[in-house]
């Protein structure tokens, strides 16, 4: 069995996607045998695959087969929850579950994308079924992902409060879209990493080629 990380962000749009590609493209590069996963998937998709999981294998380089990136995918734009509900196509656990296990033992690293913040439904009808939930079965440390802009403080804050509450163990921020003469996106990082007691793993440039950590320290972040 491999070892694995979770890539959660303070909210939708902070980039996950982004950096998980970038991370897998670290270990692709080096030649490390690494996979990617994600639970559910929602919004464009190009025949039935999301277009999230074709951009990662883009990004990343991987030769690994992108129908096996995600478990479940729906076409509308909205919280899966809701987008499966539409879609009559509920999230089952036990899907995740065989899905997950099959990745976990066929990479040496596996990096699990959440979908949206860390706080989000992937089922909730007669059956309840949040994303950290998921996390906690799984047992797995995370990664946030938080944006630079304004208002992050607050965002990045509560994300790491609502996962010490659930005792799941969260190894550092990567901080996406980052510019270092950007007194705001320097002011924000340093403030979150006092507030927070949590270090910053890497920081990303909008538009860059490759994470800024090592493959060595990236690699210890798995568990």
């Amino acid at each position: 069995m491999g070892k694995n990380i979770f890539v959660t962000g303070t909210g939708t749009d902070v980039g996950k996607t982004f950096v998980s590609a970038l991370i897998l493209k670290k270990f692709c590069d080096a030649g490390i045998s690494a996979g990617y996963y994600k639970a559910a998937a929602s919004g464009e998709e190009i025949e039935k695959i999301p277009a999230d999981a074709f951009y990662v294998k883009k990004i990343s380089g991987t030769k690994a087969d992108v129908k096996k990136f995600f478990s479940y995918s729906y076409k509308n734009s909205f919280s899966p929850h809701l987008a499966a509900k539409i879609s009559n196509n509920p999230v089952k656990f036990s899907v995740i579950e065989k899905d997950f296990l099959n990745a976990k033992k066929n990479f040496d690293f596996l990096t699990v994308e959440g979908s949206g913040g860390i706080i989000c439904p992937l089922r909730f009808d007669e059956k309840i079924l949040m994303l950290d939930d998921i996390v906690e079965k799984f047992n797995l440390p995370v990664i946030i992902v938080a944006d630079s802009k304004l208002g992050e403080i607050n965002s990045a804050v509560l994300t790491v409060e609502h996962l010490n509450a659930r005792k799941i163990p969260v190894k550092g921020f990567i901080f996406n879209r980052f510019d270092e003469k950007n007194i705001l996106h320097v002011d924000n990082k340093k403030v979150i990493e006092k507030i927070t007691n949590l270090p910053t793993l890497a920081t990303v440039k909008k538009n860059a080629a490759d994470l800024d950590i090592s493959v060595e320290k990236l690699t210890a972040i798995y568990e």
